[in-house]
Parts: C-alpha cells; sequence; structure tokens
C-alpha cells in the first residue's frame, strides 16, 4: 500500500519544508504509525520512492498514490463513497456526503470495539450483516471470534476497505461476501449462528435492513439465546418525527428476542 495524505500531513511536509528542515516524522498510514520522511524543495521521499507535494490538498479528504499522481480516495457510481479521515486516525467513510460512521467523541475503530465486546465474540461464529470498513469484523476477529460471515453490498466501500490501512487484513476466519444480506440471509441455516452485529445505514435509505421479514431471519438463524447488536444512532425525535431504537425494539420483540437499549442501538437476545 502506497501513503495516504491528508490536510493535516500535508501541511507537516509544507511546515517542515519552510522551517529548512531535511527530515520530518509523521503518518502515512492514518495515524497507524510514524515515520521519517526525507523533504527537499522538489518533494518528499519514502521507503525509497519520491513523491510529489499534491498542488491542491482539501479538507475531510484522503489521498491516495497512482500513476496519475496523487487522488482523492473516493468513487461516484450510484452514490459518492468517500474515505473521510477523523482526528482519531481511523477513518470514517460517507455515502452521498451522509456520515456512516460516528466520530463525535471517540475514534470509530474504538467505538466498533466498545460494540463489539456486547456480543462477547470468543470462540463464536459471528454474522456481521453490514460490514463496511471492516471494523466490527476486525474486532471480533481480535478478541477470537471462531468465524465472522461478514456482507458488503457496494463494491465502491470494499474498494474504499482494500486502500483503508485499519480495515482486517486477509484471514481464513473471515468469510466476506460482495452482496446484500436481504438476499443472502436464507442461505443461511437455522439456528447456526452464535451471535449478530447489524450496523445498518439510515432508515431512510435501507428500510429492508429494519423490516419485520428481516428481523424474523435474523431470530431465525441466530442460536437460542444468541445476542444481536443493532445500531440504530440516536435519531433527533423533533426533526425526524420517529423514535427509530423504539421501534426497533418493538419489531425485535415481535420477532422473538428481549431487548435493552445500549450505546446508540439495542442489544437483543433471542429467546
Amino acid at each position: 500500500m502506497g501513503p495516504l495524505v491528508t490536510l493535516a500531513v500535508h501541511e507537516t511536509l509544507c511546515d517542515a519544508l519552510r522551517s529548512g528542515s531535511a527530515t520530518v516524522r509523521c503518518s502515512l498510514d492514518l495515524g497507524r504509525s510514524t515515520e521519517v520522511v526525507h523533504i527537499d524543495a522538489e518533494g518528499w521521499c519514502w521507503n525509497g520512492r519520491r513523491f510529489p507535494y499534491l498542488t491542491k490538498c482539501k479538507d475531510r479528504t484522503v489521498y491516495y498514490w497512482t500513476d496519475a499522481g496523487f487522488q482523492p480516495v473516493a468513487r461516484f457510481t450510484k452514490s459518492l463513497v468517500k474515505l473521510v479521515p477523523t482526528e482519531w486516525g481511523p477513518p470514517t467513510f460517507e455515502i452521498d456526503g451522509i456520515k456512516m460512521l460516528p466520530t463525535a467523541e471517540v475514534s470509530p475503530y474504538t467505538d466498533a470495539e466498545h460494540k463489539v465486546r456486547l456480543i462477547q465474540p470468543r470462540g463464536k461464529l459471528i454474522l456481521d450483516s453490514c460490514g463496511g470498513l471492516g471494523y466490527f469484523a476486525a474486532w471480533c476477529l481480535q478478541s477470537g471470534a471462531r468465524r465472522v460471515l461478514s456482507y458488503e453490498k457496494s463494491p465502491d466501500v470494499l474498494w474504499l476497505r482494500s486502500l483503508n490501512p485499519w480495515s482486517p487484513a486477509s484471514d481464513e476466519r473471515l468469510m466476506l461476501t460482495v452482496g446484500d444480506i436481504t438476499e443472502h440471509i436464507a442461505a443461511v441455516p437455522s439456528e447456526t449462528v452464535d451471535a449478530v452485529l447489524h450496523d445498518p445505514p439510515r432508515f431512510g435509505t435501507a428500510g429492508e435492513l429494519y423490516s419485520q421479514m428481516f428481523y424474523d431471519e435474523l431470530a431465525r438463524v441466530l442460536k437460542r439465546a444468541g445476542k444481536l447488536f443493532h445500531y440504530t444512532g440516536i435519531p433527533n425525535k423533533l426533526t425526524s418525527n420517529r423514535d427509530v431504537p423504539n421501534e426497533v425494539a418493538k419489531r425485535l420483540r415481535q420477532a422473538g428476542f428481549v431487548t435493552e437499549p445500549a450505546a446508540d442501538g439495542v442489544l437483543a437476545r433471542r429467546r
């Protein structure tokens, strides 16, 4: 993987050049590590390769190296999908300008760790319904999960994931399927999954992932007493005129779960 540059990194390189320094320490992998970079007026050197300074560097953008120079980690097919840096290091991502992971008070990577703990993954077969950047899967693997069945239907999101150093590396325990979980879940045998992590996009863009039919399928594949964490966020009732967490909990109970509020979502246990 080549260097990843953000506005903060670009400014660090330029500040060091202006101060007359020949080297500067910075991170070129979104905070996973720091390295000494050699700089001069023409550019900078990393891992034995030379790179130019960006002529234009925007905030809230991650740049990666291609044969055509530095390009934003962003794609537009059906939607604009973009990797977005955070002050914490691990990035979030946006779809059509909508932030998909919480970042206001904690790193999205650390946030995923807290939520994965709720389902106690060690030794378990985990269903990761909406894989995204893979932070849930990464923490399941680090926490000793036996196997993770992860589904992500957007090839563009998977492309972001391939450039993100915080996304999980290849692992024989991680079975990543490119596809829609609402279509693939019918192929998952009944009562074979030990726990579920469900982190869908907001209700307005993916209502099928909040449907009674889908929750019934989650109950079918989950073993008795198995746990499910369902991210809902904390929507503003005054502006949305809905109580999404309460609606989710009600449907999960109808599907055969016992529910309780947890973090910014619902923790459920199959009866």
